[in-house]
């Protein structure tokens, strides 16, 4: 089943990372943000987040603050399809599913999750969002989820490459540079991508500290070495913040109100500034229309 297209060829990308938290969520925030201020009808898109951070839509439906926040910075009202599924963990071997807004009658576990509902109800409501999103945006800005080489999960994944090839839209690769070992995180993740490596057009590295020129040579040796091009390195930002992602970055359970993403909305305009000095954005404007671009770097 990965090894189908789905349907759909949307103008868009999808922003995935090599691990967790390489600040995927920033970067579509702060793109967001700058492509709204460009004109264009941009969509968030996320079809499965796992967080006990929740939003409550204007319908009384609860989904990710990543996406009601990158809603935002694109300058839309939240909406359930912008985020289908969300899991929120009770304990390490168990979430409670929401699906489309509202509690699942089932919890995840047991395998249940991967084994079932992944390739009937998972799926259905990601294809069903992605259709709507066509339909009615310009293009559309998908996150992923961890790292797109879990080799464990890929065969029943709804979240990186599927939804990459579900919408048929290149993918956009972040590494954390903070943490120490972006390189090989990259090389690494392209080399388990199989036939997905080739969706692949772009590299970010983010998070980093000092001075840019004595990271030249790892740009250049990364674009000679995978055939990539990168696209832009991005500097540790100290002094804007969002709402966090990730389910250990904030108090469990804790319920983000339409007042609490209103209050990120100074930083939408800086996060998008940061981003278009340091990013090729003609590059990225000719991935979403679909334009000729090369795989490797001029």
């Amino acid at each position: 089943m990965n090894e189908i297209i789905g349907d759909l060829c949307m103008n868009g990308i999808m922003i995935q990372g090599t691990s967790s938290d390489s600040g995927k969520s920033f970067i579509v925030t702060g793109l967001c943000r700058l492509f709204s201020n460009m004109g264009i009808k941009i969509c968030p898109f996320k079809s499965q987040n796992m967080s006990n951070n929740f939003y409550i839509t204007h319908d009384n439906l609860q989904m990710s603050t990543a996406q009601a926040v990158q809603a935002q910075a694109a300058g839309l009202t939240p909406e359930i399809f912008m985020n289908p599924i969300l899991l929120k963990p009770t304990h390490d071997k168990s979430s409670e599913i929401i699906l489309n807004g509202k509690i699942f009658d089932k919890p995840a576990e047991k395998n249940f999750y991967y084994d079932e509902f992944t390739e009937t109800f998972g799926i259905k409501a990601a294809r069903e969002a992605l259709n709507y999103i066509s339909q009615n945006f310009e293009a559309v800005l998908i996150e992923g989820a961890g790292s797109p080489a879990e080799i464990n999960l890929n065969a029943h994944e709804i979240v990186n490459m599927r939804i990459a090839r579900e919408a048929d839209v290149p993918v956009i690769l972040v590494a954390d540079v903070d943490r120490g070992g972006s390189l090989a995180s990259v090389v690494g993740t392209l080399e388990l991508l199989g036939n997905d490596r080739e969706r692949v057009k772009g590299i970010i590295f983010n998070k980093f500290r000092g001075d840019i020129n004595l990271f030249q040579p790892a740009v250049e040796w990364t674009e000679n070495y995978t055939g990539v091009k990168v696209l832009g390195v991005v500097p540790f930002i100290k002094n804007v913040k969002i709402s966090p992602e990730d389910s250990l970055s904030m108090n469990a359970n804790e319920k983000i109100s339409s007042d609490n993403v209103l209050t990120f909305n100074n930083a939408y305009d800086e996060i998008a500034k940061i981003l278009a000095e340091n990013l090729d954005m003609k590059f990225i404007i000719k991935l979403i229309h679909h334009e000729d671009t090369m795989l490797r770097p001029q």
